[in-house]
């Protein structure tokens, strides 16, 4: 990334966003581990330390879903884009259920995912970070598996 990179524009984040958040729902692990770059990196709360490449988080993803886990539910909201030369970040608020062996879990939860323009102007994951949000009295769950972001274009739009 360096200066001579313009910056993409909101759309088009909304766009590399949605396609990330759009595989998560459907628990498409290709479609979904395609959008990070091999040295991406991902901090999520409930786990014990930093998943340093995609490989790693393929590797935890793999262990999910042997025991059983998947999405079932997304939702987005409180999005914001900040765009900068070669990049840019997205954070959102972040509704999931998804099950489990031991049935549905729901959380919410904040996340940002920090992007790289490639040199075909693809827009690229380098970097995912998941965080709780403070109880504001809700009923919502700030625990985890580690699943990350989820939203569609489609709810956004509707609402």
């Amino acid at each position: 990334m360096n200066e001579s990179t313009p910056e993409p524009s909101e759309s088009d984040v909304l766009t590399a966003a949605s396609a990330i958040v759009d595989a998560f729902a459907a628990t498409d692990t290709q479609s979904y581990f395609s959008r990070f770059a091999e040295d991406a990196s991902f901090v999520f709360h409930p786990e014990s330390r930093r998943l340093n490449t995609r490989a790693e988080y393929e590797r935890e993803w793999a262990s999910w879903l042997a025991d059983g886990w998947s999405v079932a539910a997304c939702a987005s909201s409180d999005q914001l884009v900040q765009t900068f030369p070669g990049g840019a970040v997205f954070s959102h608020t972040v509704d999931t259920t998804v099950n489990t062996v031991d049935g549905s879990e729901s959380y919410r939860e904040r996340e940002s995912i920090i992007f790289r323009r490639l040199g075909d102007g693809e827009l690229i994951a380098i970097h995912e970070h998941l965080s709780t949000v403070p109880d504001s009295g809700g009923d919502s769950s700030a625990a985890g598996s580690g699943a990350a972001e989820v939203t569609t274009n489609a709810e956004e739009a509707a609402q």
